[in-house]
């Protein structure tokens, strides 16, 4: 029997897209055949299977691999910071810096932008969200945050999951402009958080290892941002200046090699997402879309 295709909507085409999956076989045997799903227990969400790879794609042999890349996935080298052929690596390919102008920062201060480039959904109120991917298929905020007093805060809160493909833009963003406090980790596993594997078991997501930073804002509150690692990220980083007030849209770190997601938490009562990404999370249609432009607005 054929697969079911990923489709998303593109925000800026207005049109389904069909989604051109990395590394899909694998995917597809590993999170949807019983030998692939005992090769994932084993070994796959391990953090060594994904240090290994990440030592290869850092390795000087694997900057071969950049041009290719961006051939088959049609990337416009106009927005990269350098040359193609300066990055050393694949992983500084990965993590490249884009030129600033290519992502204007969506400049009203009553609103919020995506933290990232990537397929992202939406859900005004968690608690009463039918599922994330799925109909069904939950996870609680005290499991996601590991915290079951800062999960009290978000209870009703409004949720975007952010999912980035190893095609896109791996450095994310404030998405409000507030006081960042240290990020603290949460460990966990590497499972994938492509929907291939969340369609199986969205609990992957609460059971990665993630990056959790709270952000105190004058205009949303109280707003928690949490980067997910997943197979084959070598890690997450953090760039941005603590103890500082960040502007929305400034750096705050990026991923290395591998997809990867970015979940943005607001407390009840504080934002209301743009219409077209209701629409289509509605459906469990995830919509793509880049860092800076409007995501919602806030409510005052």
């Amino acid at each position: 029997m054929a697969k079911e295709p990923l489709r998303f909507f593109h925000r800026y085409k207005q049109s389904v897209e069909t989604e051109r999956v990395f590394g899909e076989r694998w995917l597809r045997f590993a999170y949807e055949i019983g030998l692939g799903q005992l090769g994932v227990g084993l070994l796959a969400k391990r953090r060594i299977f994904s240090s290994i790879y990440g030592w290869q794609m850092n390795k000087r042999v694997s900057a071969h691999k950049v041009l290719p890349f961006i051939v088959e996935y049609d990337l416009d080298v106009d927005e990269f910071a350098k040359s193609p052929f300066d990055f050393r690596n694949f992983n500084e390919f990965f993590y490249r810096a884009l030129k600033p102008a290519c992502r204007p920062i969506h400049a009203d201060a009553l609103t919020a932008v995506f933290p990232a480039d990537g397929r992202h959904l939406v859900f005004p109120n968690v608690d009463t969200a039918e599922g994330f991917y799925v109909k069904g298929a939950k996870f609680t905020l005290g499991e996601l945050l590991g915290d079951p007093a800062l999960a009290a805060k978000f209870a009703g809160g409004a949720m975007l999951i952010s999912r980035l493909c190893p095609v896109d833009y791996h450095r994310f963003h404030f998405p409000v402009n507030g006081h960042p406090a240290t990020p603290t980790l949460i460990n966990g596993w590497l499972y994938s958080v492509n929907p291939i594997a969340l369609r199986k078991n969205i609990r992957y997501l609460v059971q990665n290892k993630r990056m959790l930073t709270l952000i105190k804002s004058p205009e949303f509150g109280a707003v928690a941002m949490l980067e997910v690692g997943a197979t084959n990220v070598g890690s997450i980083k953090q760039t941005f200046v603590e103890d500082r007030i960040q502007p929305k849209g400034e750096e705050k770190g990026l991923f290395k090699f591998g997809g990867s997601c970015v979940i943005t938490l607001f407390q009840p009562g504080r934002i209301k997402f743009d219409h077209d990404l209701i629409t289509q999370s509605a459906n469990y249609v995830e919509t793509y879309a880049r860092m800076g432009d409007r995501l919602g607005v806030a409510i005052r």
